[in-house]
């Protein structure tokens, strides 16, 4: 499979990607300051599972078709754009309820399942990830060792496990901070606010920003 190298250089790689705030690590900040650490690790774990997703597609082909397709590119990452522009808003609408929507996000049934697979689409549509594994999977594998389609899932099994730890620990950092907010009714409601302001500016960037040629 793929040699130790290859693997040192690849996670190096992505770690200088990761900690880079985009657009899942925005997101997960965002849905920890509106509703709390267990809605930002419910996000964080639809996320991975979202990133994980893109993998296999690359590993199948997909990847180079996106790559190379402005067509393509760009309807998913307008896709991407137009859910969290939705949930921005949404969450500026309810930004003076605040406390019955941490209830929610943090009792069990539907917030958890909702808050998860919000965050699995936003992973599934990152185009910054999108990219990355298109551009770069293909050129950590070695073809003499066979097996390529494992050796790409095997490579992204290392870039979601250093991104889960990455996100996690903003997530936690943001909900912290978030605890602080919540003691004041007006600082709660500035809270949702912010991060639905927050997931609205990211929706707008990922919409004109990327490939356009």
């Amino acid at each position: 499979m793929v040699s130790a190298d290859r693997l040192a250089a690849f996670a190096a790689l992505s770690l200088l990607l990761i900690v880079v705030p985009g657009p899942s690590v925005l997101f997960v900040v965002g849905r920890a300051l509106a509703h709390g650490r267990r809605a930002a690790l419910t996000t964080v774990a639809g996320n991975t599972l979202g990133a994980y997703v893109l993998v296999g597609a690359v590993a199948l082909g997909i990847g180079p078709v996106v790559e190379r397709s402005l067509l393509v590119f760009t309807a998913l990452k307008l896709a991407g754009a137009a859910c969290l522009v939705y949930l921005g808003v949404r969450a500026w609408r309810q930004r003076g309820s605040l406390r019955a929507a941490f209830a929610q996000a943090s009792g069990p049934g539907h917030g958890f399942v909702r808050t998860f697979w919000e965050g699995f689409a936003v992973g599934v549509a990152n185009p910054k990830t999108m990219v990355f594994f298109a551009a770069a999977l293909p050129q950590f594998v070695d073809p003499g060792q066979g097996h390529v389609p494992g050796q790409m899932l095997l490579l992204g099994l290392v870039f979601n496990a250093i991104a889960l730890a990455s996100d996690s620990v903003w997530g936690l950092a943001a909900s912290a901070a978030r605890n602080w907010f919540a003691r004041s009714p007006r600082r709660l409601a500035a809270v949702g606010g912010t991060g639905g302001l927050t997931m609205i500016g990211l929706g707008v960037t990922v919409a004109v920003t990327g490939r356009r040629d």
